[in-house]
């Protein structure tokens, strides 16, 4: 299984949760997102891991289904965050 734990710095949102008659937790409200889905995680000690997810449309499934596609949008961004940007004409294109 891929690692599920990117950050280990957490900190206590809540104290004494109980869940509801449906088993259900509310969580408060600064660690939820709007539009975020989580796949959840428990091991044997019980404790529980929510990872958040965002969901792409299909369209644009495919770049994270091509390496090389992928790859080179990455080559690209890292070189963009370094400052080497160059313009481009648009109408030369």
């Amino acid at each position: 299984m891929a690692m599920i734990i990117k950050d280990e710095e957490f900190i206590r949102v809540a104290e004494s949760v109980k869940p509801d008659a449906k088993k259900r937790v509310v969580l408060p409200k600064p660690p939820v997102q709007e539009g975020i889905t989580y796949h959840i995680y428990s091991n044997r000690i019980g404790q529980i891991v929510l990872d958040p997810q965002v969901t792409i449309p299909a369209s644009e499934a495919w770049l994270f289904n091509n390496p090389d596609a992928i790859a080179s949008v990455r080559r690209g961004l890292a070189e963009a965050a370094q400052g080497r940007v160059s313009k481009v004409d648009i109408d030369a294109l």
